[in-house]
């Protein structure tokens, strides 16, 4: 075969080395570079998707088992099943999810730096879900042994089913304790049916429930059973309780009859209970704005980036710690705000002759709920009145008759850098209404023997293991404080780990958490453009008339094309660049090793010219010492 192209040079970056790898037929290339005595070393890199993720999912993954089943002559369905269990090793619920979580992973995603955006991984975690759903699988044991231990488990809600799932695959007896009438927390009773499906929420908690959990619905623990009496029974407890009291505006008249909290109304509404709304209803969103968390990230991310550059591990560790906690943060915020909107929505459901209105402090561009969600609302028929807070109710006859309202304006940036909402004198005006739900916040009910495991604010306190002060408990979901359910099932997963360490003796210490690959070291020009591919709604006239779920699930073909725009970022997927392009026949392909070993070096033959390094997409291979 003739060369087309050959390369000749002594030093040259990736930069350089790009125009002649972009250019014809690869195997018609030749690079004849000088040497080094560095030689390429396979190192595994964390996924900027995975860091982000609170629940820590292999997305990487399960994405490139679906995207090289073809390779490896895999079924797809075998595959798919594959995806599944890798998947649900750390959450046992990816149907639910692919459906609800707000996916900050997508955030991460390297190719959003690409013109066709970020992978669709929430999409991409609901088909594989529905998929285990579809073929009954079965959640995976990690032992056979049978642990003479037992947990008590208080709440159903992703927290602590999670946590339930995680102790019971390691043998643990474990047992959950349930207010209310079913499994589910805020999953069932704060979530309408129109975006979690009943049926798809029971089949996951039901696969949970056949690794031989217990489950004690109806059961309030500190009123139909003590605290006290649940640490004589059992050897450890995970109080996961939830938020599930919504919070008030503090204004005068707000315990009228015709005034419910957003956690409240959609508790209601989830149990069956009928609610007279009229025809004027008013939802109050409240809270701080995704905007200004995205914006404290932003500082956080630069100063993290700074450390990095400068080699101080310290100052890196820090920022790091502060940006996990800004995101914390916004999963707070992101989760509040979406009880309003979900409100909103759900009474233009209940009664198609209510004139719907949303009142936010800013613009819509800083509204934290999703934004499909939001845009969704509005071609629902809702009005948004935004820059607008409530300051005042006026009440005849023990209702709320109108809320009164004060226009708002951004004003300067404040410390942080967020324009902060400030009154516009003389813009008082009036909002007629019969119904008002307040969306802006949640607090934990606790119960007796709870209370002294609390802060000030009343949310419990325990350690980044989850241990509280009592070290035979344990804590974790939105009772610490508000976020996002992906984060609660995280917080599960740890916490069983904990659990599972406190029962053994061993202390478990949280795993060093690793910087995530960057663009900067991956060659992005090999990834060739591919549209996302996006679930369907319904029509909307169809959505509104009741509680119908509004979008479908991308199909088998959408699945498998959203498979293969995972970058792979940090692991090797065979591409064969590396092979295609090393002038010493050094690297050899063998289909049939692990992922991440299916490249091989061959020592003897490498001469250290790092045209590997430079060819390679995923920024898998370094250069190390060799021979």
């Amino acid at each position: 075969m003739s060369l087309s192209t050959t390369i000749l040079t002594d030093d040259f970056t990736r930069d350089d080395l790009e125009p002649t790898l972009g250019k014809g037929d690869a195997e018609q290339i030749v690079v004849r570079n000088g040497t080094s005595w560095k030689c390429p070393t396979y190192v595994q890199r964390l996924p900027p998707c995975r860091d982000a993720c609170p629940s820590s999912e292999d997305i990487r993954g399960y994405l490139t088992t679906i995207a090289q089943a073809d390779k490896v002559k895999m079924s797809i369905e075998d595959a798919l099943d594959e995806a599944w269990y890798r998947l649900t090793d750390t959450n046992p619920m990816p149907a639910i999810h692919g459906r609800i979580c707000p996916h900050p992973c997508e955030t991460g995603c390297n190719r959003k730096h690409l013109d066709d955006g970020s992978v669709a991984i929430n999409n991409m975690e609901r088909y594989v879900g529905d998929h285990g759903i579809r073929r009954n699988l079965k959640l995976t044991m990690l032992t056979k042994e049978k642990k003479h231990k037992s947990v008590a488990i208080i709440g159903s809600g992703p927290s602590g089913l999670s946590c339930a799932y995680q102790l019971a695959r390691r043998g643990y007896e474990v047992t959950i304790y349930e207010a209310f009438e079913k499994a589910g927390g805020m999953l069932r009773y704060g979530i309408p049916d129109y975006r979690l499906p009943p049926a798809v929420l029971d089949a996951e908690i039901q696969n949970i429930l056949d690794l031989g959990v217990k489950l004690k619905c109806n059961t309030r623990v500190g009123k139909d059973v003590s605290v006290a009496k649940l640490k004589k029974k059992y050897d450890a407890i995970y109080i996961a309780i939830g938020a599930h009291k919504g919070s008030a505006m503090g204004l005068e008249g707000e315990n009228s009859a015709n005034v419910f909290t957003a956690a409240g109304f959609l508790n209601r509404v989830n149990t069956g209970a009928k609610v007279d709304i009229g025809s004027q209803v008013v939802v109050v969103g409240g809270g701080d704005s995704a905007m200004d968390a995205a914006r404290v990230s932003l500082r956080l991310q630069s100063d993290m980036d700074e450390a990095e550059a400068d080699g101080d591990e310290t100052a890196y560790n820090k920022a790091r710690a502060a940006l996990d906690a800004a995101h914390q943060e916004e999963g707070n915020v992101i989760s509040t705000e979406k009880t309003a909107v979900d409100s909103a929505r759900i009474v233009r459901r209940v009664s198609k002759y209510s004139k719907v209105t949303l009142l936010y402090r800013r613009t819509k561009d800083e509204m934290p709920a999703i934004a499909k969600d939001v845009v969704e609302a509005e071609h629902e028929g809702i009005e948004f009145q935004l820059l607008s807070t409530p300051v005042g109710l006026e009440t005849q006859g023990g209702r709320v008759v109108a809320i009164k309202c004060i226009r708002m304006e951004l004003g300067a940036p404040d410390a942080s850098g967020r324009r902060s909402p400030v009154p516009i004198k003389g813009s008082e005006y009036s909002v007629p209404c019969d119904t008002l739900i307040m969306g802006i916040g949640q607090v934990p009910e606790l119960e007796e023997g709870m209370e002294d495991l609390a802060n000030k604010w009343g949310w419990l306190t325990a350690n980044n293991t989850h241990q509280t002060k009592d070290p035979q408990i344990f804590a974790g979901g939105d009772v610490l404080g508000l976020g996002i359910s992906t984060r609660s099932v995280g917080q599960g997963r740890v916490a069983a780990r904990a659990i599972d360490g406190y029962l053994k003796g061993v202390p478990y210490q949280l795993p060093h958490k690793g910087k995530p690959i960057k663009t900067e070291q991956m060659r992005m020009s090999f990834y060739k453009p591919a549209p996302r591919n996006e679930e369907e709604a319904i029509p909307i006239e169809e959505a509104v008339k009741g509680f119908v779920e509004t979008t479908q699930t991308i199909t088998t073909t959408q699945a498998l094309a959203e498979a293969k725009r995972c970058m792979s970022c940090g692991l090797c997927f065979a591409c064969d660049q590396c092979r295609i392009f090393c002038p010493r026949e050094a690297i050899h392909k063998d289909m049939k090793r692990p992922k991440g070993r299916v490249m091989f070096t061959d020592y003897t033959r490498c001469n250290g010219c790092h045209v590997c390094h430079m060819a390679c997409p995923c920024g898998y291979i370094q250069m190390g010492m060799g021979l």
